[in-house]
């Protein structure tokens, strides 16, 4: 499904946000150049987020760049960045994460670009936006969590705060950048116009927060407060929250207080008889939920839960996970390869297309490996100095 065929991306972005915005982008068919500084590259070749390297690079730096080609360019040099210019006149869509100013120092902000391509999708994440006292610090996954008040919302009340097991600051900030450039890309097909996309990973995960903060604004600024015991989301009632079993963990979302004490035979829950209860003595309830589960295994709890249509779920591992039937049939895994061969199993993109779905067995670039065929399709081979931009 080659949705955006034709379509040319300059990805001069590093580690996970642009990278995640230009990874979906390629999925969808979009030839996604790679721009890379010679010798070192993405940071995100050598960073690592776990101990496990695929030819002697990171593994995020292969789940995230499948598909795409590189190029290696030293912008300081004046003959890369005229190639480079070169490519910007013939592509649509450019994009970077560089901090506030380094664009512009380079030569390639998007009032420059846009004189070399007025009709380029010109987009840009930062940490922390362009302007005011934060602009300049480095946007950091875990960083935007902490400040963000995310990592407050996680865990029990007197417990320290707790970040996501996952980038996801990174993640929505990417994806939100893919969405305002599909946008642009869609407006520029019907008025030829271009476009600034600018995303924030502060904004990004303050809008991941809508529900709760719109809460906050509207409650007379009192902060949410945690549950005591199990918590699990700040703004609702009992019995939300994760409970451990005699073998496992099991969650429960929302419910009726009275259907579970009937349900799972739990007499002391029958004295929360108003609905008012279930978030005023939430912790309370939660207490004797917890005292009551823990008695039985998970699998003994879903079999009287799921058939009354109680919302609830055994918590699962990866290896759990991948031994469950619903898991299989979606057919998350793909095996893409990298041009020195080598198998990679990995994520597919999940969207699906007319009941298709958007796969490519292309692995990640070797830094540089597309230097000569892009030079090839987009004449940079032998540049005149007197056509230079």
């Amino acid at each position: 499904m080659q949705l955006l065929q034709d379509i040319i991306v300059l990805d001069f972005s590093q580690f996970l946000s642009g990278p995640s915005a230009a990874l979906r982008l390629a999925d969808m068919g979009a030839q996604v150049i790679k721009i890379e500084k010679p010798e070192t590259g993405d940071i995100c070749r050598y960073l690592y987020v776990s101990d496990v390297m695929i030819e002697g690079e990171s593994t995020i730096f292969h789940a995230i760049n499948r598909n795409k080609q590189s190029y290696a360019a030293d912008l300081k040099q004046p003959e890369d960045l005229e190639k480079i210019k070169r490519l910007i006149a013939k592509a649509d869509v450019m994009m970077h994460n560089f901090r506030p100013g380094v664009m512009e120092r380079i030569g390639l902000d998007y009032e420059t670009v846009k004189r070399i391509n007025p009709s380029i999708v010109y987009a840009e994440v930062s940490g922390y936006g362009t302007e005011g006292p934060w602009n300049h610090l480095p946007g950091q996954d875990l960083l935007l969590q902490a400040v963000s008040g995310l990592t407050w919302l996680s865990n029990n009340d007197k417990e320290a705060p707790t970040p996501m097991g996952v980038a996801v600051v990174d993640i929505f900030a990417g994806t939100h950048i893919a969405q305002g450039i599909l946008a642009c890309l869609y407006r520029r097909t019907i008025s030829g116009e271009g476009a600034l996309v600018q995303v924030s990973m502060l904004e990004s995960i303050l809008d991941f927060q809508f529900e709760v903060l719109t809460a906050y604004f509207n409650d007379g600024g009192q902060l949410p407060v945690r549950s005591a015991v199990n918590a699990a989301h700040a703004y609702i009632a009992a019995p939300y929250g994760v409970y451990k079993t005699a073998n496992g963990y099991l969650s429960l979302a929302m419910g009726n207080i009275l259907t579970l004490a009937s349900l799972l035979g739990c007499k002391p829950l029958e004295q929360f008889a108003q609905p008012a209860d279930w978030f005023s003595k939430r912790d309370e309830i939660k207490s004797i939920l917890a005292s009551h589960l823990v008695s039985e295994p998970t699998e003994h709890w879903l079999g009287i839960l799921e058939p009354a249509d109680i919302w609830c779920a055994r918590v699962l591992n990866y290896e759990e996970l991948l031994n469950e039937e619903g898991y299989k049939v979606l057919n998350m895994e793909m095996v893409v390869k990298t041009s020195n061969g080598l198998s990679i199993t990995t994520t597919r993109c999940p969207i699906r297309v007319d009941g298709h779905l958007l796969v490519s067995k292309t692995g990640a670039p070797v830094l540089g490996e597309h230097n000569a065929v892009i030079e090839r399709q987009f004449g940079l081979v032998a540049l005149d100095s007197a056509v230079r931009l």
